[in-house]
């Protein structure tokens, strides 16, 4: 497979970010009403305002699927990307999780899920192909800040 990810490189990007906007997606249509709702909840007082959020996304969506995509073209599919399809998982649920079914103990549950399989991912990615784990640096900042103001949600909601 390494060898097609070197006749096919535009192929892949294709794919990776089909794969990052299908999170996207899900997340999108789960939360029709996010802001509205987002702007409803008690939350602490350094929580960013509600159209902060789709610009932040939208850029570490472009760095999450070149990161994937520069680690497939060196490696190949390998063991690494069944992680980086496990976290965009649970990155596409929390959002359905959080606005449409209200269940913010639950996202609580998920996010932590995430920010750890983002962890593993740079460290498994950083011993391979550090661009490509570098590019995942400021996705888990921004969802241990996210997993800091869910948390901040459930206990005052």
């Amino acid at each position: 497979m390494a060898h097609l990810a070197m006749r096919r490189p535009l192929a892949g990007l294709a794919v990776f970010a089909a794969a990052v906007a299908a999170t996207a997606v899900i997340g999108s249509l789960s939360a029709a009403s996010s802001a509205a709702e987002y702007e409803q909840l008690r939350t602490p007082s350094w929580a960013p305002p509600s159209w902060l959020f789709g610009p932040v996304w939208t850029a570490l969506y472009v760095m999450i699927a070149l990161s994937g995509w520069l680690f497939w073209k060196r490696h190949g599919a390998s063991r690494e990307l069944v992680l980086f399809a496990v976290q965009l998982v649970l990155n596409a649920a929390w959002t359905p999780l959080f606005f449409a079914a209200g269940r913010y103990g639950l996202a609580l549950v998920d996010i932590i899920a995430l920010l750890v399989s983002i962890i593993a991912l740079i460290v498994l990615f950083g011993r391979k192909h550090r661009p490509a784990a570098l590019l995942l640096v400021p996705y888990l900042a921004w969802v241990g800040f996210a997993t800091a103001l869910n948390a901040s949600i459930v206990s005052l909601n």
